[in-house]
């Protein structure tokens, strides 16, 4: 029987890197959460591995043992057809293939399959926050995840459109050793205290993310103009930034605006989790 799979957008709402180990990962202090909008995927088992590809941003997309998906299912001994419709704009900064291939482990797992202890982590630093797929802490080289209880929190994503060269952006890090996150993330009662403590948080990321794509600069800007925003930050490497607002209604008025100036970005209304 065919499995339909979820895979939503993750947004690292803060990105502290905290330090660098002797074999080259950073180390990382990051508030991760999940949106309500992501890419589709069908798995259908089958003796033959084969990645078929839909969606607005199915352009580009490897359909052989380069893509994630197709080493994750490798990994977990799994083989067959896989239906993926690309919903997100990959190389974002929003976890596109990371999280394709930590919900096709899910729902292996879900399915009786083992998957072994080491494969998420072995296929990237964001697999294991992607498989809890809720608001989570992720410290260490993304091996080390803790719940927390956050409100759902209005939100719009933008992306100009262009790539971020992850390398470039922690080849320009001016420190790797900076100030984690407090000890205790706070219980927060509405979107707008969350915001209100965010705001004195950091994604380390974006200062060098801004000197190698100068269109992110535009698109913050935007955000923090938007009426109600609450705040605005680049997630993960970039180049997509959120807003935050108190309402659903906000954070879609601010899309229609934004839309309409900017027809050509990618541009989502979601609420995070």
């Amino acid at each position: 029987m065919a499995i339909k799979v979820f895979a939503p957008a993750k947004i690292n709402l803060t990105l502290h890197v905290t330090g660098q180990r002797a074999d080259g990962y950073h180390l990382l202090d990051s508030l991760v959460v999940f949106a309500d909008f992501g890419d589709r995927l069908k798995l259908e088992p089958g003796p033959e591995m084969r990645i078929d590809l839909s969606g607005p941003f199915a352009a580009g997309v490897p359909q052989d043992e380069r893509n994630l998906i197709w080493k994750a299912a490798e990994g977990a001994g799994w083989s067959g057809a896989i239906h993926l419709n690309k919903q997100l704009p990959h190389g974002a900064g929003i976890g596109g293939g990371s999280s394709d291939a930590a919900a096709l482990l899910t729902a292996l797992a879900a399915q009786g399959i083992e998957i072994p202890a080491d494969l998420p982590l072995s296929l990237g630093a964001d697999l294991p926050v992607c498989m809890a797929a809720s608001a989570a802490r992720m410290q260490g080289i993304g091996e080390q995840i803790t719940p927390v209880d956050l409100p759902a929190l209005p939100a719009l994503l933008v992306n100009p459109g262009c790539h971020v060269p992850t390398g470039a952006v922690f080849s320009g890090l001016r420190s790797r050793n900076n100030a984690p996150m407090s000890v205790e993330i706070p219980r927060f009662n509405s979107a707008s205290d969350c915001a209100s403590w965010l705001v004195g948080q950091r994604n380390d990321l974006e200062a060098p993310a801004r000197v190698a794509a100068p269109e992110i600069d535009q698109v913050l800007g935007d955000l923090t103009a938007s009426r109600g925003n609450l705040l605005s930050r680049m997630s993960g490497s970039g180049a997509t930034c959120f807003a935050l607002y108190p309402t659903t209604k906000a954070a879609h008025m601010a899309a229609y605006e934004i839309g309409a100036e900017h027809p050509d970005w990618w541009i989502q209304a979601v609420t995070l989790r």
